[in-house]
């Protein structure tokens, strides 16, 4: 019939499906960050930066196979026991509090530090029933001889900062020296360390290139036509780009946590980390499809979920000194930096080609012989009509 619209072809078609599996990630990012930062990173104790820089500076005396170090930006201290012996983790009351031992790690039910030690700043409730002079109540934590927790010996937890960090903030410097008691059956052994405050960065500095970057990526929307390829080109390896970068802030957290080995890793990623890997691969993929009738719709969804979800999401590290990664702060915030610019730049650019799109395309006035008025775009003269949803694409190619 004159006017009616043609069935959709097969390349409109998968680029329709595209969209919606693009729609359908976007939608299970916004359902895990609503279900809150334990899907995001473990844990909410876990910092996302800090300005305060833990240190060990040594093990006294040393122990062959056993091994203690700093995890999450300094948030917790990791004990690894390789020396076929019991090793035990006093609380702060010389109360029996973890024991590590060749099978695994236990903490103590009966212990007051076993539930000041559940989040960072120390202050779950203690069940009344808990009684530190009476028999240790063991409870296998983890099948390996490494112990990971909290201590407030190492950490500032006030609101307020130390005396001297208020008179000079600007000026990096010690808070205190710290230790923690080991033992190893009669054997005292002390983890040392130390404890200082670091100056954080100016975020304004780090947003400023951010916005700088974001319109210069938004002008790939406007382009010209003879070089909308070449364009379009850039804007999927952008896409690209910040995809990996998502993957990557995770795998850097994922290590700071302490977790190696490959398959470990992984499954680390997949229980603690999949919102930044959906977001990830949202965005390669939206790279991806970008030569597809739906490129602009896919850059335009992949843009928004990169910028929020990994970007701000994680935007607290522009304005920490310590950052939750295994490499130099300026790297992390460099990461994210790059999220937040990819993913707003490939939006902007994205929105701005199908508003050009949609204003190019020739509209013909409804069919009064339609049964519904339907009408149609495309060609003056005698060629396939294009559905009007579908017009926005057919321009911008």
């Amino acid at each position: 019939m004159a006017g009616a619209t043609v069935p959709q072809t097969g390349t409109t078609a998968r680029a329709g499906a595209a969209a919606l599996l693009l729609a359908a990630v976007a939608g299970l990012l916004a359902a895990l960050a609503l279900a809150g930062p334990a899907h995001a990173h473990g844990g909410a104790d876990t910092p996302d930066g800090t300005d305060y820089r833990v240190r060990i500076t040594g093990l006294t005396p040393p122990v062959p196979g056993l091994t203690v170090r700093t995890i999450e930006a300094g948030a917790r201290l990791e004990l690894t026991n390789r020396t076929g012996r019991v090793i035990e983790i006093p609380g702060y009351a010389n109360e029996p509090y973890l024991e590590v031992r060749p099978d695994g790690t236990y903490e103590n039910l009966n212990s007051p530090t076993t539930y000041r030690n559940r989040t960072l700043a120390g202050d779950t409730p203690v069940p009344a029933d808990v009684d530190p002079a009476g028999p240790p109540r063991w409870r296998l934590l983890d099948a390996d001889p490494v112990a990971r927790w909290h201590d407030l010996r190492t950490a500032w937890t006030d609101t307020d900062p130390p005396p001297g960090v208020r008179a000079d903030p600007e000026r990096e410097q010690r808070v205190r020296d710290w230790t923690v008691p080991v033992r190893d059956g009669d054997t005292a052994i002390t983890i040392s360390g130390t404890l200082d405050w670091v100056p954080p960065p100016d975020p304004w500095v780090w947003w400023a290139w951010i916005l700088l970057a974001i319109v210069a990526i938004g002008a790939l929307g406007i382009v010209p036509g003879r070089y909308a390829p070449a364009a379009t080109a850039v804007l999927a390896g952008l896409s690209v780009v910040g995809g990996l970068s998502a993957v990557a802030f995770a795998v850097a957290r994922e290590l700071d946590a302490g977790t190696t080995g490959p398959g470990a890793i992984l499954v680390g990623l997949l229980a603690r980390h999949g919102l930044s890997l959906a977001v990830g691969a949202c965005a390669i993929a939206a790279g991806i499809l970008a030569r597809r009738p739906a490129r602009d719709f896919a850059l335009v969804l992949a843009g928004i979920v990169l910028a929020i979800f990994q970007g701000l999401v994680n935007a607290g590290v522009l304005a920490r000194a310590v950052a939750p990664a295994p490499w130099p702060a300026d790297w992390a915030r460099l990461v994210i930096a790059v999220a937040v610019a990819t993913g707003a730049g490939i939006a902007a650019a994205g929105l701005l080609r199908m508003h050009s799109a949609a204003r190019r395309a020739p509209r013909r006035p409804a069919d009064p012989d339609a049964p519904d008025g339907t009408s149609t775009v495309g060609p003056p003269s005698g060629d396939t009509p294009v559905p009007a949803a579908d017009a926005g694409y057919a321009g911008a190619s």
